[in-house]
């Protein structure tokens, strides 16, 4: 294995954030793509109503289920479809607001402050009071009682998003890879009091929907959910190296695992 680092020297102005450019993600780039070809085959309007609103269910359980959401595939299912659910208020509460912010991503841009705090305040609609505004205090993320996360000063939380933000912009890296970079960097800053987890998932999947719209349908989050421990021993690792290396490689590996279910699923079945 070896590796390259992406020279951050271009513009010393330009903030750009840390990375080890491996072998291993310009292979999952490579496999990445091929299959995305295999899967939109020159349209993306190939995937069938029924199709997309079942993906992107999945996409919303699975991703609330990382932040402790109980409510099953079915259940979800039911309360989009306006039926009664035995749930807690606010499981279901975050169910709506998920499926509501999912569907307005075609509204957004990637890189626009606004947009972002827009789609919070949407995701996090009557969960917590400062909805749609960045966070006024620390904060730490814990496993159990183990810190395993301190984030930046409320005071620099502004700043840093928007260097992000404007990296994002002007920012000529593969999209695959740039949308990675970005999950990992939103997460570290930690910008909101609650709801950072999911809203780094959604805007994921916008800045990939805005390279190859089929992507907006492609339930990444599902993986996620099944390889959770994965998910945060990456996100720790990138911490400890201080560059967002090991949680790209395992973001593309993710993205690659759902792509190739999402293939197989739209194969005609053989008698």
């Amino acid at each position: 294995m070896w590796t390259f680092v992406i020279d951050l020297d271009e513009d010393m102005s330009r903030y750009q954030p840390p990375l080890t450019l491996t072998t291993k993600m310009l292979a999952l780039v490579a496999d990445i793509s091929e299959q995305i070809g295999q899967l939109s085959v020159g349209d993306d309007n190939r995937q069938t109503p029924q199709l997309r609103r079942g993906n992107r269910i999945r996409t919303i359980q699975a991703s609330l289920a990382i932040e402790n959401n109980t409510l099953s595939v079915e259940q979800v299912t039911a309360v989009l479809e306006g039926k009664r659910v035995l749930g807690l208020p606010r499981e279901i509460q975050e169910v709506r607001n998920a499926f509501a912010a999912y569907e307005a991503m075609p509204q957004w841009t990637g890189s626009d402050r606004a947009d972002l705090l827009k789609a919070h305040e949407l995701l996090m609609f009557g969960l917590i009071d400062d909805a749609g505004r960045f966070r006024q205090a620390g904060v730490g993320i814990y496993r159990g009682d183990q810190l395993v996360h301190m984030a930046p000063p409320a005071s620099r939380v502004t700043h840093l998003v928007d260097d992000l933000l404007q990296w994002l912009s002007a920012s000529d890296w593969h999209p695959l890879i740039a949308s990675c970079v970005f999950h990992y960097e939103f997460e570290f800053i930690h910008p909101f009091a609650d709801g950072n987890g999911r809203m780094g998932r959604l805007w994921q999947t916008l800045i990939l929907s805005q390279w190859r719209p089929v992507l907006a349908y492609l339930p990444v989050e599902a993986v996620i959910r099944e390889q959770q421990d994965a998910y945060y021993t990456a996100l720790s690792a990138a911490d400890q190296q201080a560059e967002a290396t090991p949680f790209v490689e395992f973001m593309l590996q993710a993205l690659s695992l759902a792509l190739a279910e999402a293939v197989q699923s739209e194969r005609p079945s053989t008698p």
